[in-house]
């Protein structure tokens, strides 16, 4: 039986510089991200597409959604299997093409988490639960392209 989860959020533009969109250069690329009973994230656009560099731009976020949802579903799956991890970090790193047209998509996102277990656990279940995590992943399922994973695991 499967089920529904809904999603909602809002984003507001924060970037009309008084003459809103009359010409490329007269706005920011500034907005905000907010969801119900949340705090807001400050997004904007890349840099190199004049977005503000102190801001969230969405190819960061993208990132972050695949690369949360995987430690997500691995944390649970180390439970699961009783294995004790007591630290998890990620860095992961986007490769995205831009086309001539000026559109453009991701080609590739590699994960590279470093996870801490408990002293005495089986570090090879700890790396193999990385790829059930990528195949229960909610994110990751809806992408057209393949996650990779460069694991490195600790005893601790």
């Amino acid at each position: 039986m499967s089920k529904e989860h809904h999603y909602t959020l809002s984003i507001k533009w924060t970037g009309n510089k008084g003459k809103g969109t009359a010409d490329y250069t007269a706005y920011s690329r500034d907005h905000d991200i907010k969801g119900p009973d949340k705090v807001v994230i400050p997004g904007s656009s890349d840099p190199s597409f004049r977005g503000a560099k102190e801001r969230y731009n969405p190819e960061e976020l993208f990132l972050s959604s695949i690369s949360s949802c995987h430690m997500l579903w691995y944390l649970h799956l180390c439970t699961v299997a009783k294995i004790t991890v007591l630290n998890y970090e990620d860095n992961p790193e986007g490769i995205m093409s831009e086309t001539e047209n000026g559109s453009g998509q991701f080609d590739k996102v590699v994960l590279k988490p470093i996870v801490s277990i408990k002293e005495g656990q089986d570090v090879k279940l700890a790396e193999t639960l990385h790829q059930r995590a990528n195949e229960y992943c909610f994110i990751s399922n809806s992408l057209n392209f393949k996650v990779e994973h460069q694991v490195t695991v600790i005893l601790g």
